[in-house]
């Protein structure tokens, strides 16, 4: 059976899944396998999980410690632009479903133990459990929309609804012809 240390970890690790805002659409059978896939990494104060324009590989739970998504700025007179997250906050979500280089670097601001879920993890997860799967990219492509929906809005109020409309239609015909 577990030792008490296992135990615990265990248990901690299932309140971060279980606390998920990501992961609420699961039940709690569902977020346990889940967490079946999931893998404990440990990092030390100021290093550095991923960095900025890297390929997106799998998405991080935060079990213990603070990071910080740093966006570096390609323009001299900008300042870098920073956001603080704690357990049970997650990021790196859309690398899962998308093939996205990383908008960020993360850097711990503290000793960081996370929970990463990869892409073959998620390869997993479907032959295991589609319905699970199923739900997670319906997750995915809900944020994927949300995210859109801001671009676009902004694109509209910088350019006017011509631009928005012609990026959009765009980057579909351009993505049909591709497939």
């Amino acid at each position: 059976m577990f030792g008490s240390d296992k135990l615990k970890t265990f248990k901690k690790q299932t309140g971060i899944i279980a606390r998920s805002r990501f992961l609420k659409s699961l039940t709690a059978m569902e977020r346990y396998e889940f967490l079946q896939l999931c893998h404990s990494r440990s990092y030390k104060e100021d290093e550095y999980i991923y960095y900025q324009g890297d390929p997106g590989t799998g998405m991080y739970f935060i079990e213990e410690g603070r990071v910080q998504l740093v966006v570096e700025s390609s323009e001299a007179s900008d300042d870098d632009l920073t956001y603080d997250l704690e357990a049970p906050e997650d990021f790196g979500s859309l690398s899962i479903g998308y093939e996205l280089r990383r908008m960020s670097s993360v850097r711990c601001l503290t000793d960081c133990t996370l929970l990463g879920f990869f892409k073959p993890d998620f390869e997993t997860l479907k032959k295991r459990h589609p319905l699970i799967a199923v739900k997670f990219m319906e997750t995915l492509a809900k944020i994927a929309m949300r995210q859109l929906e801001m671009f676009t809005d902004e694109v509209n109020h910088s350019s006017g609804v011509s631009k928005a409309f012609a990026l959009r239609f765009e980057s579909y015909y351009h993505n049909q012809l591709e497939a």
